[in-house]
């Protein structure tokens, strides 16, 4: 059984950045596409949190698969709580798979990682008063360079929480217990050439190195996908990779 984890402004059958384009490989395994606290259909939350969620997915790891382990998949935000779920209970997890986790404090050793810290721990904390979830939602999109996508009510609870969600550079990532746990890693990148050039210079960069920095601590394989949203844009490549991945686990 695979579980997957989404990032911001999404859920998990999302078809624009969630996991929908991941349904063809529900003809091998089950598939289990989570929402987070405060997104699809999950409960409300006063503030979305890396730590409580990975608390949920732990949960449900024991629920639905046990001490067999399952495949686990995170992406971006989801990524860091999927790193957080196989540290605390590595026995759960079979496979973790991370596709351009926004796991930035654990890729302090590349400069432009460093570089982004800096400047986000200076800036001002949190969403100005005021701002709305559809000014959220088109400012995170349109603001660099990407299409707004259509403000349904789902999308827009989606902005909402992401509004209060925690920084994720707040994380501590024990990538040691991860390490020690001997979990298979993959880790999916993609190569960012096509992208609008302000997502690609402030976002595309570090997640690069991101990606780079935990296949070299983690000892994970690194798979690079063209594209700058890899398992929306080139759900095949990412289906295969994962695909993969998991016959080769077990």
């Amino acid at each position: 059984m695979a579980h997957f984890v989404h990032n911001l402004l999404s859920w998990g059958s999302d078809p624009t950045y969630g996991f929908a384009g991941q349904r063809p490989l529900a003809a091998g395994r089950r598939l289990l596409l989570l929402d987070r606290r405060g997104y699809g259909h999950s409960p409300d939350t006063v503030r979305s949190d890396f730590e409580a969620d990975a608390e949920d997915v732990v949960e449900v790891l024991g629920e639905r698969v046990g001490d067999g382990g399952g495949h686990l998949v995170g992406h971006g935000n989801g990524g860091v709580v999927a790193l957080l779920a196989a540290a605390r209970r590595p026995r759960l997890v079979r496979s973790l798979a991370l596709v351009q986790p926004s796991a930035f404090t654990a890729a302090t050793d590349r400069p432009v990682v460093a570089d982004l810290l800096d400047r986000v721990r200076g800036s001002a904390p949190g969403v100005p008063d005021g701002v709305t979830p559809e000014r959220f939602l088109r400012d995170s999109t349109e603001g660099i360079g990407l299409a707004v996508p259509e403000p349904t009510p789902v999308r827009l609870r989606a902005a909402a929480t992401s509004m209060r969600e925690r920084p994720i550079w707040e994380a501590e990532i024990p990538l040691p217990a991860v390490r020690a746990a001997a979990v298979p890693v993959l880790v999916i990148c993609g190569t960012w050439e096509d992208a609008p050039a302000a997502y690609r210079e402030h976002v595309g960069r570090p997640l690069i190195a991101v990606a780079e920095s935990l296949t070299d601590s983690l000892g994970a394989r690194l798979v690079r996908v063209p594209g700058y949203y890899p398992h929306t844009q080139r759900p095949a490549a990412v289906n295969a990779a994962l695909g993969g991945f998991w016959d080769s686990c077990g």
